[in-house]
Order: C-alpha cells, then sequence, then structure tokens
C-alpha cells in the first residue's frame, strides 16, 4: 500500500472521529447541570471502544467496575457513542422492566454494515419485523420445539459421524460452529445440503469475529473481515431466498410452508410490496437469525465440553445421567422431550458453564427519555448497555466464583437477576429453548459416545476471556469408550 493510500485512509478515519465528537458534544450541550454516572468517555474521540473490542466485554467491564466499586451504572463511551452500562440484579431488574418504556432496540452502525443489507424502507423493515417475531414466537416456544428434537438429534450424530475423528485433538470451536450453522439451516430454511452450508461458514466467521471490533475498515483488520464476509454472507442468503421464493411460486417447495424462511415469503407476498425489497429484507431477517443460532451456542457447547474435559469427576456425573437414558431407549432411537427432562444435572452443569463464560453478544438499547437511576441521571439520546458480567462471577451471589460448581443451581437456584445469559423482560432471548436443547441434544450425543480428555496442547485460559481468538484456540482429545 502506498503512502498516498494510507494517508487517505488516516485523512478519513480522522475526519469521521472528529465528526463524531462534534456530534457527541452537541448532544451534550444544555445537559451541564445532569449529574451524570461516574467514569468518563475515554480517549478523545476514539473513546473506551479499543479497550472494549480488544479486553472483551467481561474484563472491560471488571477493570471499570473496580474503579466505581459501589456504583450500579457508569458512562463510558463505545462505537462513538455515550453510552450507560448498568450492573447488578437492581439495574438489570429496572432495565428489563423499562424495555418499550425508556429504552428501546439499537443497534451500532458499525454492526448494522457488517450484518445488513443497507434499507431506506423503514415500513417495509417494520412489517417484516413484525412477521418474524410472530413467526419466532410460535417457531420457538418450548411445545413448538418439541417437534424439532428428533431433528436436532439427528443433526447431532450425523455431525459427529462425519467430522469427530477419535483419538486427535480437535480444534472444538470451528468444529461446533458448524454443527449449530447446519442446524439453524436445517429448521429456520429447510436446508441440508453440506455444500450449500460450506459456502456460509467462512462469511459467518468472518462477521463474527469482526462485527464487534474496533469499527476501522482498512485491509487487514477484523472489521473489514466481517465487512467482506458480511458481503458474501448476504450474497449466498439472497440467493437462497430467491430459489425459494421461485419454488412457491410453482408449488415445488415441498415443506409444507412450515421452515421460517417460507413463512415469512408467504406472508410477506400478501403485504403487496415490491418483491425484490421484500427478499432484501428478508434476507437480512435471515441473516440476523442465522448468525444468533450459530455464533453464541456454538461457543457455548464449546466451553460446555472445555469444562468437562478439564474436570473428570464433572464429566463422569454427566456420563451418568446420559448413559442412563441412552439404554432406555433402542438404538438410533431419537431423542424426546421426556428425555432432555431427564436432563437435569447436565443443565445445572450447562448453566455453570455459561455463568462462567458467558458466548452471548452484549445487549445494547437507546434511551428514548431523560430518566434518573441510582442518583444519576441518564439522557435522551444516550445508549445503554446491562452487563451480566457484573453478577456473574461476583462472589456476594456466587461464593468462590471461579469455582465449577453445577449445585449452585439446585434447588431455587440463585437469587433473581444475578444469572441472566438470555437476558430478561420482553425482549428476553427468544431463542432460549432452542438453545438450551442444541447444548443438551449435542452434549448427550458426544458424551455417549466419547470420553473428553485434556488436549496435549491445552489453553487453560477461557475461564476469564471467550474472545475469538482464545476460544480457537480450544482442543479436547475425544476417546472412544471402550465396549
Amino acid at each position: 500500500m502506498d503512502f498516498f493510500t494510507i494517508s487517505l485512509y488516516l485523512g478519513v478515519l480522522f475526519a469521521s472521529f472528529f465528526f463524531i465528537f462534534l456530534l457527541r458534544k452537541s448532544n451534550n450541550n444544555g445537559r451541564s447541570n445532569y449529574k451524570l454516572p461516574p467514569g468518563s468517555t475515554g480517549w478523545p474521540l476514539v473513546g473506551d471502544h479499543a479497550d472494549f473490542a480488544i479486553s472483551g466485554p467481561e474484563k472491560f467491564i471488571k477493570k471499570k467496575l473496580a474503579k466505581f466499586p459501589s456504583s450500579e451504572v457508569f458512562q463510558t463511551s463505545l462505537f462513538g457513542e455515550n453510552m450507560a452500562v448498568f450492573c447488578g440484579p437492581a439495574a438489570k431488574k429496572f432495565f428489563f422492566s423499562n424495555e418499550n418504556k425508556l429504552f428501546t432496540s439499537w443497534l451500532p452502525r458499525s454492526m448494522i454494515k457488517a450484518i445488513l443489507f443497507p434499507s431506506s424502507v423503514g415500513d417495509v423493515i417494520k412489517d417484516v419485523t413484525i412477521l418474524q417475531r410472530t413467526f419466532l414466537q410460535d417457531i420457538l416456544k418450548p411445545e413448538a420445539l418439541r417437534q424439532y428434537i428428533p431433528i436436532m438429534d439427528s443433526t447431532a450424530r450425523e455431525h459427529i459421524d462425519d467430522e469427530w475423528v477419535p483419538n486427535k485433538d480437535l480444534k472444538v470451536v470451528p468444529l461446533l460452529k458448524k454443527y449449530t450453522l447446519e442446524l439453524g439451516c436445517r429448521l429456520l430454511m429447510n436446508i441440508d445440503d453440506p455444500k450449500r452450508i460450506k459456502t456460509l461458514v467462512e462469511p459467518f466467521n468472518l462477521v463474527a469475529s469482526g462485527m464487534l471490533a474496533v469499527p476501522v475498515d482498512f485491509p487487514g483488520t477484523a472489521y473489514n473481515g466481517a465487512i467482506r464476509g458480511g458481503k458474501k454472507m448476504r450474497k449466498e442468503l439472497l440467493d437462497i431466498v430467491r430459489e425459494r421464493r421461485v419454488e412457491l411460486s410453482s408449488g415445488k417447495e415441498d415443506s409444507g410452508g412450515q421452515d421460517l424462511l417460507s413463512l415469512m415469503l408467504l406472508a410477506s407476498d400478501k403485504l403487496g410490496i415490491d418483491e425484490r425489497v421484500i427478499e432484501t429484507v428478508v434476507t437480512n431477517s435471515m441473516a440476523g437469525m442465522l448468525l444468533a443460532s450459530y455464533d453464541s451456542p456454538g461457543a457455548a457447547v464449546a466451553m460446555l465440553l472445555y469444562f468437562l474435559a478439564e474436570l473428570p469427576h464433572v464429566y463422569d456425573a454427566v456420563y451418568k445421567e446420559q448413559i442412563k437414558i441412552a439404554k432406555s431407549k433402542a438404538s438410533e432411537e431419537p431423542l424426546t422431550w421426556e428425555d432432555i427432562e431427564k436432563m437435569r444435572f447436565s443443565w445445572n452443569v450447562a448453566r455453570e458453564s455459561l455463568r462462567l463464560s458467558s458466548s452471548t453478544q452484549e445487549t445494547f438499547r437507546e434511551v428514548t427519555n431523560d430518566f434518573t437511576f441510582a442518583g444519576y441521571t441518564i439522557p435522551k439520546g444516550w445508549k445503554a448497555l446491562w452487563s451480566m458480567h457484573s453478577t456473574h462471577k461476583n462472589p456476594e451471589y456466587f461464593p468462590n466464583p471461579e469455582e465449577f460448581d453445577p449445585s449452585r443451581f439446585e434447588g431455587s437456584g440463585p437469587p433473581s437477576y444475578t444469572f441472566t445469559p438470555f437476558g430478561g423482560g420482553p425482549r428476553m432471548c427468544p431463542g432460549r429453548e432452542y438453545a438450551r436443547l442444541a447444548m443438551l441434544v449435542f452434549l448427550h450425543n458426544i458424551v455417549t459416545k466419547f470420553k473428553l480428555e485434556k488436549a496435549s496442547k491445552w489453553q487453560n485460559t477461557t475461564y476469564h476471556s471467550i474472545s475469538p481468538a482464545s476460544k480457537a484456540a480450544l482442543e479436547v482429545r475425544v476417546r472412544p469408550h471402550a465396549k
């Protein structure tokens, strides 16, 4: 890259940061009398976002809370925005109970650029989003998910037979993200063609690894990779959407219109909107949902297997529960809802894994009205973030917080609003039951086939960080059970 090009890039970057600085300064005019939360906006122009992206949300928030140990909310600057970060059970309760009252949905522009087609047709987006939410509520409710357990079971078996080679040290994160992508494609789009799914793996990896990185779109940066991956991801999904639309119009589509993609296209056609606009908006919807069903669940299963490999006594107890279920069934008989309900200890283990290493991305909101919380004013227009990390490892709620102890979830479990891997309130993650089933179904199939052990190159760093770099290093050894 020549000097002129580098200078041009730096000039554009500085101009962008300067514009953001002026905008933030303008937004704060007239608020000098407000008692704002403790904290600062970090470095001039760039805020705290570099620290947030490099350290990861957990370490970033831990460092901030060390400066304000008695505060339930602090201020920072992320993605070029003034942001209030809510910490602790009372703050979470306030945050969740005021969804759609004081807070509304918001995503950083950099994330939107990486994931979605740009669009100016707001009413169409609103209409299709309502359809998406309606269908998701129907498809992802527990009673509806029961019918998908056999599909989840067969997908897990096929994936393990094809990808998990005995007596090898395996990098589990890419394998498990491939599994969750296969599962999402089957359940949301009725696609099980390995070649078709393979075309989505690389772009989804690029987007997931870079969408929260420092939003500098230079060649070689993680964010630039997310932009490139997003373009390829949307192209592949748009092709699928258009093919499905043709199948539906010709009557060749034989899924009965039950997968989410078909349902959305059939319902969207009734809106009387240009088909190219509908295709673009539905593609955006599928991109967001597949990304949600792929990244966090894949990392969550990977961390669960990590803990089982590191803690043989926990693995043995899980194996005992799962093999009892397996022996109660005929060979190759699929799992059922009743089997899932018997996995009580295994689910406690999974929840303890989520507590120690939650794979959920942070949840952002926009403040719609000035309000006061814990003695501080949060101005309208600020962005907000609730932090699960402020309680998941807090010794006040979880004694010996770094110790892996599934018994924390026996009986009534942890205090309210201290364990929140799926959020809370009216916008609690709609896929929480889906994630539970995906974790337990895969867990059953892997532990009944293999003993999990530490790999020769063991990475004991993931208790404190699950950034893409540390997750990619996770390796376990699988050995078939003696017959």
